[in-house]
């Protein structure tokens, strides 16, 4: 296992900065840091249309910010829920991504501003995520999206919450999901795995900042095993979406992406899994800085153009 050159170069220059684990940061120091990496997602591609608005959510208004492409559609809905350890991350800091993938993919996308940790300990996010999917399903005809075609997507913390959602939609039947696209995503709560011993240090993302992130976002909950929060431990996956999983080798949260993919191939659902040699965590958002992982577009492309219904 090795780090791609563009790769080992971000982190020298991140480590140079002088930026700190997240572990020895407060919240607003974590949210303020992750602003600092808008330049390293190059630049974004042209669409057709960026609205920014409030839905309604179960506690109050979530923002959304809808990305539609240029042409008249109808499109495939792919409703985005960013990363940050469900503790930082905006709107903001998922915009040139996702202009870039309803650009490259030729879809709708909707991008959720849950609430976060700590503030809004789970399930709040996951709430507010699958009512933003709900929503989505019923106004796609508006923004030129298909409503057949629904796809929910997210990196990092936002996989586990895509994963979640699926899970749900599945279980209660409240909304049609025709696939899912899963980032990096974490899925489970065990630090024992190969790809933490290996990457426990200077690969930006840490077992000690993920408990950290875990800390923030579950506090004193006591949940029971194979809640929403751990798709990896719910016991029965059959039924579900196909899903499209990446992973990126020099990662702590790998070999759990790629457990998840496992099980759910075993269980019968469609799933195609990548792991990006070389790539870091992170590295959808910092294509500016890792130009050689933008190969995730097409790869997104191509899966939902083999499993979404025929327009």
């Amino acid at each position: 296992m090795s780090l791609h050159p563009e790769a080992e170069a971000l982190l020298g220059a991140l480590s140079a900065a002088g930026l700190p684990p997240f572990e020895h940061m407060t919240v607003p120091q974590a949210r303020g840091a992750a602003l600092g990496f808008l330049p390293l997602q190059g630049e974004p591609e042209e669409i057709g249309q960026v609205e920014h608005l409030t839905v309604d959510g179960p506690a109050g208004d979530i923002p959304i910010r809808v990305y539609a492409p240029a042409g008249t559609g109808p499109f495939p809905v792919i409703v985005y829920f960013h990363g940050g350890g469900w503790v930082i991350g905006d709107l903001d800091v998922v915009d040139t991504p996702l202009r870039n993938l309803a650009h490259n993919v030729r879809a709708v996308v909707v991008s959720v501003g849950y609430r976060r940790a700590p503030e809004s300990r789970f399930p709040a996010a996951f709430d507010d995520c699958l009512a933003a999917t709900e929503w989505a399903a019923k106004i796609a005809a508006d923004y030129k999206g298909d409503p057949s075609r629904l796809v929910v997507a997210g990196d990092s913390a936002g996989g586990n919450l895509a994963a979640g959602v699926s899970l749900a939609a599945h279980e209660s039947g409240s909304v049609a999901i025709a696939a899912q696209v899963l980032l990096y995503p974490v899925t489970d709560f065990d630090f024992t795995r190969e790809s933490y011993i290996e990457n426990a240090e200077g690969k930006l993302l840490t077992p000690a900042s993920m408990q950290w992130f875990w800390a923030h976002y579950l506090g004193a909950a006591d949940f029971e095993e194979g809640t929403y929060a751990l798709p990896n431990r719910v016991e029965n996956l059959a039924g579900l979406p196909p899903a499209f999983v990446a992973t990126a080798e020099c990662d702590v949260l790998r070999d759990e992406g790629e457990a998840y993919a496992a099980r759910l191939d075993e269980a019968g659902v469609l799933t195609q899994t990548k792991r990006y040699e070389g790539m870091i965590h992170g590295f959808f958002w910092a294509l500016g800085a890792l130009p050689s992982g933008a190969a995730i577009y097409s790869d997104i492309a191509q899966f939902l153009d083999k499993v979404l219904p025929e327009k």
